[in-house]
């Protein structure tokens, strides 16, 4: 006779499966299937997968997170098998406007008439935003909807420095802020978010400087967000490193107060240029760039690889948990995906892309800024010149 566990041991068990065990135990009888289908093992899977995410169960809507996480895997398994010919390009140009920051404002989880779509946010130097449909912007121009900065609420007013602030990143959780000034002898500052959002005129926000001098760049650690990583320039030799801080808060006697712990420290090698661009990667790793090359390295100095795909010089990295995305001075785009080998992850070459919208430029145009973000579906390319000229090249993956 055939004795059932009950429900709960048995999606306890589940829980310690990977997707592709679960899916396989889901075939052995009903009752397992129904177990092994279950929101909360997809949902722990997803997180654990892509970290922080918003879904509401309104977004969500009829999807189960079984089915969302089986069209992310197979979007993603789309893109690491993609070509440059498997892309459609479009671009849109501004004169006498540059365009200075480019960011997803949706990541292929916004939906418009049912379907998924890849929102991009520009903001230019005429303080208005721009948001574009990566699908359907033509090529001189798309639905486009501009706001005008000042019309934008303002929740509050906190002064971090007495000096300016060059840095301001918020952690993926939404719960630490971090800022840094330019003074190379100004400590880089974290402030407990929701004392940001409610200040009064007789409270402090919540902060704690990090002891981090000359810090020129910084970013949180994917899928541990109270982890932050700071790239700094010490000494008459202007040597780089890097040091990790983890993040608690504490309440003593009634007060809440922050603590930072230092796990991990290290300065780069002479012979290693000073790098221009930096990120954080899942498994303590870091991302950063060097000239012509690529370095992954652990948090703890460990140099795990090097790579060169471009001819010139590497201006704008973007990491993601799939992705690195390099762009260089000549205009082309290298992709990268992550691959796991012995448990370890490691960079794979995907393929260059190579922006011909930029051939007509001569070389007397000086570019002031690149950038280039990607999710899985899409590749925004931006570049902008002192001449007051901006293009933005937008890839959309061929479904």
């Amino acid at each position: 006779m055939e004795t059932q566990l009950p429900d709960l041991p048995v999606a306890r068990i589940f829980s310690f499966l990977d997707p592709f065990s679960l899916l396989q135990v889901s075939q052995v009888n009903k009752c397992w299937n129904r177990i092994a289908g279950s929101d909360h093992l997809w949902r722990t899977l997803y997180l654990k997968r892509w970290g922080v995410c918003n879904l509401t169960s309104e977004k969500l809507g009829t999807q189960t997170w079984k089915q969302l996480f089986l069209h992310q895997t197979k979007a993603e398994r789309q893109m690491a098998l993609a070509r440059p010919d498997d892309f459609i390009c479009r671009a849109v140009t501004a004169d006498l406007e540059i365009f200075e920051e480019v960011a997803y404002l949706s990541r292929n989880d916004f939906t418009v008439d049912g379907q998924k779509r890849s929102i991009v946010c520009v903001v230019s130097s005429k303080c208005m935003f721009y948001t574009l449909d990566v699908q359907e912007v033509g090529d001189s121009g798309g639905d486009i909807y501009a706001f005008a900065l000042p019309g934008l609420k303002n929740i509050s007013k906190v002064n971090a420095f007495q000096h300016s602030v060059n840095l301001l990143h918020c952690s993926p959780d939404k719960k630490w802020v971090f800022a840094c000034g330019i003074h190379e002898h100004i400590l880089p500052k974290v402030f407990l978010a929701e004392s940001l959002l409610k200040p009064s005129e007789d409270s402090v926000p919540l902060s704690l400087e990090l002891p981090c001098t000359s810090c020129c760049s910084a970013c949180w650690t994917p899928r541990a967000e109270s982890r932050i990583t700071l790239m700094f320039q010490r000494g008459a030799d202007k040597a780089m490193g890097f040091t990790t801080f983890d993040l608690a808060t504490k309440s003593t006697e009634g007060h809440t107060v922050i603590r930072a712990h230092q796990v991990a420290n290290f300065q780069l090698a002479v012979g290693v240029r000073s790098p221009l661009q930096m990120a954080a990667a899942a498994e303590g790793l870091i991302v950063c760039t060097s000239g012509l090359y690529l370095f992954l390295f652990t948090i703890d100095g460990l140099q795990l690889q090097q790579l060169q795909h471009h001819q010139t010089l590497i201006v704008n990295l973007w990491v993601d948990s799939l992705h690195v995305l390099t762009a260089s001075m000549d205009d082309s785009l290298h992709v990268y995906m992550w691959e796991e080998k012995g448990g370890c992850p490691y960079l794979k070459s995907s393929m260059q892309l190579m922006n011909t919208y930029f051939s007509f430029l001569t070389d007397s145009c000086f570019f002031s800024c690149w950038s280039a973000i990607c999710d899985n579906v899409s590749i925004v390319h931006m570049v902008s010149n002192y001449a007051k000229f901006s293009n933005v090249v937008m890839y959309s993956l061929h479904m």
